[in-house]
């Protein structure tokens, strides 16, 4: 398992699940609003310039038809694997039991850097995955709504960039640097399917006047098939063998696995059959597919629409076949991130093939999407010369302000549902820029973990306790600073030394806050009660270099007392020097109140709910130390 890239936290954990629904809900509020401010805006703009409102000059004719199809087509899967990241298993499980088991495989330097992000993820996961849904969500509209010119152009820049980073980091660059690589499985990964197709649409219009564009792809197109066929008939990949060894051969193998994936029992059972007849015919399985892919390959190469046309709905065939054999559709489980490979190979052979059989001249850039893409300067330089004041720069940006106000005017409904899209992209960049930024762990992990605390109001129980340098130290000594209390065993070598160390990161957290607040612990263990017992601990968890923390014991008697008055917990385990005990944190204000009360359990102990405690711990602090 890659440290880091693990929570600890289950899946459907519904602290984490309900946390991720209020996000979604309130950022889709925002997504709501800024939609509805870009047509606002808009509808203001025309109310205000109705001859700029009715000079709009429409495009000469439609958009090319093979671009129309990848525009739309890819368009609708970003927004559909939008929705799938919004899926209420995905925020916890998306690092743990998707990117962690596609990257296993792979080499060792693929493994740490999915690793890096992985662990970002388990981090922030709440951020993260909502990050993931508008940044997807905003995607497809974007593609959806812009149809031409420069807002659709960027709309397919935009969509390389997001599909390269989902292809490094959640598909490990689609397992190409793992052994078994098969184009049937997946490889080399859908989004880089999604890639081609968003260059293809930054290509611009005088790109589309002719066939080469069509094909040029489908060329590339051949190319790569028939390099995946030489890889399907590699023999040390395994694929010719239904049974081997005894056991099913790695196609048979994969189909089984993907068999069990939560699914209608009729779709089960399809794959399920599909895996069985491999391992029973595995060799004409392979041959039939190293064949195919090889013709396909050879068909698109040649360029020829009265060839390729035929082939074109075989291979559309093939990949709807393994979509549903193979890749099982590869949404299914509440865990699928997009629909795999398939749709998208099929959307781009189709795109390319009406791009070379069916070229259209492309419509003069007059739609407002392109005139932001005109220079304005010489306008600005003809109104008004250049000057120095602040009089000259108003009257050389005034022509520009025109300009942005005629095209407002002018831009249809679909443009400003486009730029409405684009605030929706940010929308997701924001929060995931922010949380990449921080190292800790997001307090929801611990608090899914013990439960949120309540706010309190009630006097905290005194106390008189030995600290480990021998000094008396009483609640009332530590009046006028916050206190973080708990009960530590110093021998304890499990949950108490992570405790210990929640403390310590609290600490340093705290900043310049620090100064005033006492991180204390009280002994839990009535067998180990020595002041050399507390003070190896601390050294074993380096809390001796933490200025404020203080370790108190006392008598047996008086620890009991102190244990009573908080509720803790000390029991002596039979033939063992630890003892059982429960885990719980106070924070006391200034005034020596409890102000909160939660357990400090660390469940799975991984290095995000140690991080998350921390900030736990610290946000309380805070709160119990109130406005600076």
């Amino acid at each position: 398992m890659m440290p880091g890239m693990n929570s600890g936290i289950n899946v459907d954990d519904p602290t984490v699940v309900a946390a991720f629904r209020t996000a979604l809900l309130h950022q889709g509020v925002i997504a709501l609003l800024i939609f509805a401010a870009a047509g606002l805006t808009w509808l203001t703009v025309r109310a205000f310039s109705p001859a700029a409102a009715s000079t709009g000059i429409q495009l000469a004719r439609p958009e090319p038809i093979g671009r129309k199809v990848l525009r739309v087509g890819f368009g609708i899967i970003w927004l559909f694997d939008g929705i799938l990241q919004a899926q209420p298993k995905m925020a916890v499980g998306l690092p743990s039991q998707v990117i962690e088991p596609t990257a296993a495989t792979s080499a060792a330097w693929v493994q740490h850097l999915v690793n890096w992000a992985g662990t970002t993820w388990s981090y922030h996961p709440i951020p993260a995955a909502a990050a993931a849904v508008w940044i997807q969500v905003g995607i497809g509209i974007w593609l959806l709504e812009a149809s031409r010119g420069t807002l659709s152009r960027l709309a397919g820049l935009v969509s390389i960039g997001w599909a390269f980073v989902v292809w490094v980091f959640a598909e490990s660059f689609g397992g190409i640097f793992a052994p078994g690589l098969s184009w049937l499985s997946g490889a080399p990964g859908a989004v880089l399917v999604y890639a081609v197709a968003g260059g293809l649409l930054c290509l611009p219009d005088r790109a589309w006047r002719t066939a080469r564009t069509g094909r040029l792809t489908l060329a590339g197109l051949g190319v790569f098939l028939v390099g995946m066929a030489v890889l399907q008939a590699w023999p040390s990949n395994g694929f010719w063998q239904g049974v081997s060894n005894g056991r099913p051969g790695n196609l048979a193998a994969m189909v089984q696995s993907m068999a069990t994936t939560p699914q209608p029992s009729f779709l089960a059972g399809w794959v399920s059959g599909f895996a069985t007849f491999d391992e029973s015919h595995g060799f004409a399985v392979n041959l039939i597919v190293v064949v195919a892919l090889v013709a396909f390959g050879a068909v698109f190469l040649t360029g020829r629409p009265g060839l390729i046309r035929p082939a074109l709905v075989a291979f559309v065939v093939l990949c709807l076949a393994d979509w549903v054999l193979v890749e099982d559709l590869g949404f299914l489980g509440g865990l699928g991130t997009d629909p795999n490979s398939m749709v998208p190979f099929a959307l781009l052979a189709t795109g390319a093939y009406l791009a070379l059989a069916r070229p259209e001249a492309a419509a003069a850039e007059t739609s407002p999407a392109a005139e932001l893409a005109a220079p304005v300067a010489p306008v600005a330089a003809a109104a008004a010369p250049a000057s120095a004041d602040s009089a000259g720069a108003a009257r050389r940006l005034r022509p520009v302000l025109v300009k942005l106000r005629q095209l407002t005017a002018s831009a249809s409904l679909r443009s400003v549902a486009a730029v409405g899209a684009i605030g929706v992209v940010i929308l997701g960049t924001g929060p995931m820029a922010v949380a990449q930024a921080s190292p800790n762990a997001d307090p929801i992990l611990a608090q899914s973990i013990t439960g949120s605390s309540a706010p309190l109001d009630y006097p905290a129980p005194g106390f008189s306790l030995t600290d480990q340098y021998g000094r008396t130290v009483t609640l009332s000594s530590l009046r006028g600073k916050v206190v973080l209390f708990t009960g530590l065993d110093p021998v304890c070598t499990s949950d108490c030394p992570l405790i210990g160390q929640y403390f310590r990161q609290a600490a340093q957290l705290l900043g310049a806050d620090a100064s005033r607040v006492e991180l204390v612990a009280v002994v839990l263990n009535p067998n180990y009660t020595s002041i050399s017992a507390v003070q190896a601990f601390d050294r074993e968890e380096a809390l001796n270099k933490v200025p404020d923390w203080l370790y108190l014991t006392g008598t047996v008697a008086q620890l009991q007392a102190v244990w009573h008055d908080y509720g803790l917990v000390a029991e002596d385990v039979p033939g063992g020097a630890m003892v059982l005990h429960n885990e719980q944190a106070f924070v006391i204000d200034a005034a020596g109140h409890v102000r909160f009360e939660f357990g400090t359990d660390p469940g799975p102990g991984t290095a995000a709910t140690e991080s998350s405690f921390a900030v736990y711990l610290a946000d309380a602090a805070e709160h119990a130390l109130g406005p600076s």
